[in-house]
């Protein structure tokens, strides 16, 4: 155990005048050795501590102000500051803040403010505490611009569209006060029964790479020592395989072997930290017997020995406690989540005691400096220690807007089209807009969204009653509730379709939370109200839609009138192949209503193709597109494959490829619009490994670019191939618009790189 410096040489490091890290023109590790140099042990460990619910540390005031709780100033004295506070802004049914209780738009950085200043204060070394914000898709405060999902946002496969609205997310943080975003990006939604699905960007890790590199790129700028003040780093989570674990149930164990691991659940990570990610989280799951936040293989050997990634590690809400079940009790956990490579707790007490874990010999003062460095390194990067308070100005919330709604727009995904019902045609004068999702805003933005004030956003009957032809005749049934066994407003449904030319029925899931939730400690839902079937803690046995949603659509169809039907949901479901059109939309965020009716009526073209593949039913999981190249063959009862494969999405025109050229780094293809629309094409480059050292799988993505095509219009594309061909003798590339079609594709040999 390091000898301790003696009081009197504290003394006279501290007397120094002015201390050295107080200049902003020194190197970060001299500032950050200077003030390491002059911290207590006690001082050290409260650095590290990310302990309090940020909205208890606050009070509204009768005059409409704020107030600090004793709460936050028990916090404070405990270790003479604060390393960081999470969700101060959080508003939502677990927090409690609504717009009659929390920050808001314009209040915000004051609140921050405040609290800021009695942190600095109390602090001997005036060191500023971290705000850490969800911002899974928006910052999750009030007023607060709400994106689409991130499945939804995996839909559009459009990272540059991407970046610029994690940009936007990153500015309003800022603007507000806040400094660190905590951001799902590296989950891989293997099994769509797990109700975070809709937290992944999809079942594929190279698509899931891409979109999060364009996030770290948008929130976190250009990499450099220290970031705007419009820029905001990132945590991204969860590390690693949260995605697999077993039967799709929140939490739960993951059977992952290191390859497994290393070929789908890593490679989002890798190129998130590649791009400069400020930090991760490490998930909840166990990776071979361990669980990541003590697990020293994975946050230490590899992330930081191997990748040699320097950031921060974040631990997820009350990981570090659980740990206690391998140790015997929460010191010894603690000590074990910071020897395995942990630096920031959430919520957790295993932290609070590791001041005592280095007297006791547990954990080395070295290993606790270390990780302390790299929360002050952070603050440093954040100009904190100059700049406590807020620097920037809020962005336009019409820009926020125009955002979300373009990545709305561009996720909305056209699976079938039978008879070309679709686009709405001008012989249609009399629509009937049906189903639980139709009329309301309430469940299109999902899991981890703050409340937003009356009238915000737009339904599917809103976008189309304001979008279409003057003189259409658009009526509306409500038919069902979400779940339930309710037909009771089935028939008013079945007369509207009937009486009608075309059938809009729309139907999907939610994770809206209410007051009336249960909640664990950590946040997640344990028991859900009734309409919530997606989201943290509700997890699926099946994937159906629900009785009365499948009665209401068996009956509409009956009608024999034509019908779209939209899906808004979080998870891919099972939906009977009886419908003449079908869409999903996923979660789109509170604009997506205008999305949908733009597609629907043809003043937008349907963009989207699947991030997930789409089962039969829920006995064929696990179902995705690049599973192991073995004899994938199907079942007595059904086939295998699935209904709609990864990569899939039909358009309003016709595109055509032409035949691809390569050089072994690049590929290059002509693609022509066939149709008479202007449309977009997602050009899909798939591996095939035809030998190697070990079982490969049968596809791979490699490459993707979106193409904006005029009529007749024919242009060569030119992509990069993002392969790793280690291991491999004998490889080939496949040019398609989807994963299905890529089975079938002309394949072309892959010659050896030099």
């Amino acid at each position: 155990m390091p000898t301790p410096e003696p009081a009197a040489a504290r003394a006279e490091v501290v007397a120094q005048d002015p201390p050295l890290y107080r200049d902003p023109t020194a190197p970060l590790a001299t500032r950050v050795a200077d003030l390491l140099s002059r911290m207590t042990l006690r001082e050290k460990v409260g650095q590290l501590n990310q302990r309090m619910y940020g909205w208890d540390a606050y009070r509204r005031t009768p005059d409409g102000g704020y107030e600090l709780t004793d709460a936050l100033r028990a916090e404070t004295d405990r270790f003479e500051g604060l390393g960081a506070l999470y969700g101060l802004m959080r508003a939502d049914a677990w927090s409690g803040v609504d717009h009659t209780n929390g920050p808001g738009a314009h209040d915000s950085a004051a609140l921050a403010e405040l609290v800021q200043r009695h942190v600095v204060e109390r602090s001997r070394l005036g060191i500023p505490a971290l705000f850490v914000e969800e911002v899974p898709h928006g910052h999750m405060a009030l007023d607060g611009t709400v994106l689409p999902v991130n499945l939804a946002v995996g839909a559009t496969w459009d990272p540059a569209l991407y970046e610029r609205a994690a940009a936007h997310a990153a500015a309003e943080l800022r603007a507000r006060g806040g400094h660190v975003a905590l951001v799902s990006a590296l989950d891989i939604a293997r099994d769509p029964r797990w109700g975070r699905t809709e937290e992944c960007f999809g079942e594929d890790p190279h698509l899931a790479a891409r979109l999060t590199e364009a996030l770290v790129r948008g929130m976190q700028g250009t990499p450099a020592d220290y970031f705007a003040p419009d820029k905001a780093p990132v945590v991204l989570k969860h590390f690693a395989g949260q995605g697999a674990t077993v039967g799709g149930r929140n939490s739960a164990e993951s059977e992952l072997g290191w390859r497994e691991l290393r070929e789908i659940h890593l490679p989002a990570a890798r190129a998130g930290t590649r791009a400069g990610a400020a930090a991760v989280m490490a998930a909840y799951n166990e990776v071979d017997g361990l669980p990541c936040a003590g697990n020293r293989a994975l946050l230490t050997e590899l992330l930081r020995e191997e990748w040699g990634f320097e950031g921060l590690v974040m631990a997820d809400g009350l990981a570090v406690d659980r740990l206690a079940r391998i140790t015997g009790d929460k010191l010894s956990a603690g000590a074990l989540a910071l020897n395995s490579g942990v630096d920031l707790s959430l919520w957790d007490e295993g932290f609070t005691h590791l001041e005592e874990a280095v007297e006791r010999g547990i954990v080395q003062e070295a290993v606790l400096d270390a990780a302390v460095g790299r929360v002050l390194n952070l603050k440093f990067r954040l100009g904190l220690f100059e700049r406590p308070y807020r620097t920037s100005e809020l962005p336009s919330c019409e820009h926020g807007r125009a955002l979300s709604a373009d990545l709305a727009r561009a996720a909305v995904t056209l699976l079938r089209n039978r008879g070309l019902v679709l686009p709405v045609p001008p012989t249609v004068s009399r629509i009937a807009v049906l189903g639980p999702q139709a009329a309301t805003t309430a469940h299109q933005s999902g899991d981890y969204t703050a409340p937003q004030r009356p009238g915000t956003g737009s339904t599917v009957l809103e976008g189309l009653r304001r979008l279409a032809p003057a003189g259409t005749d658009i009526r509306y049934a409500r038919g069902c509730a979400l779940t339930g066994d309710d037909l009771s407003g089935v028939p008013e449904a079945v007369a509207a379709a009937a009486a009608s030319d075309l059938a809009v029925l729309v139907l999907g899931g939610s994770s809206a939370r209410t007051p009336e939730t249960d909640f664990a400690a950590n946040g997640a839902a344990i028991g859900a109200v009734s309409h919530m079937t997606c989201g943290e803690g509700a997890d699926l046995a099946g994937l159906g839609l629900g009785r009365a949603q499948h009665a209401l659509m068996d009956a509409v169809v009956a009608t024999g009138t034509p019908t779209a039907v939209v899906l808004i949901q979080g998870r891919p479901h099972v939906v009977p192949d009886s419908a003449h059109a079908l869409l999903t939309a996923w979660y789109p965020g509170p604009w997506g209503g205008d999305a949908i009716a733009e597609v629907l009526l043809g003043l937008a073209e349907p963009r989207g193709r699947l991030p997930v593949s789409v089962p039969r039913s829920v006995g064929q999981l696990p179902v995705h597109y690049n599973h192991k190249d073995t004899e994938y063959g199907g079942y007595v009862d059904e086939s295998a494959e699935p209904l709609f494969g990864f990569g899939e999405g039909l358009t309003y025109t016709g595109f055509e490829y032409g035949a691809p050229r390569t050089d072994g780094r690049r590929v290059t293809v002509d693609v022509t619009n066939t149709g008479s629309r202007h449309g977009r094409s997602v050009v899909q480059v798939y591996l095939r490994r035809l030998v190697t050292d070990v079982w490969p799988r049968t596809l791979e993505l490699c490459a993707f670019e979106g193409v904006e095509l005029a009529p007749g219009e024919t242009r060569t594309v030119t992509l990069r191939l993002d392969v790793e061909l280690a291991g491999t003798r004998g490889a080939e590339i496949r040019v398609a618009g989807s994963s299905r079609a890529a089975l079938t594709a002309v394949p072309l040999p892959l010659p050896v790189r030099a």
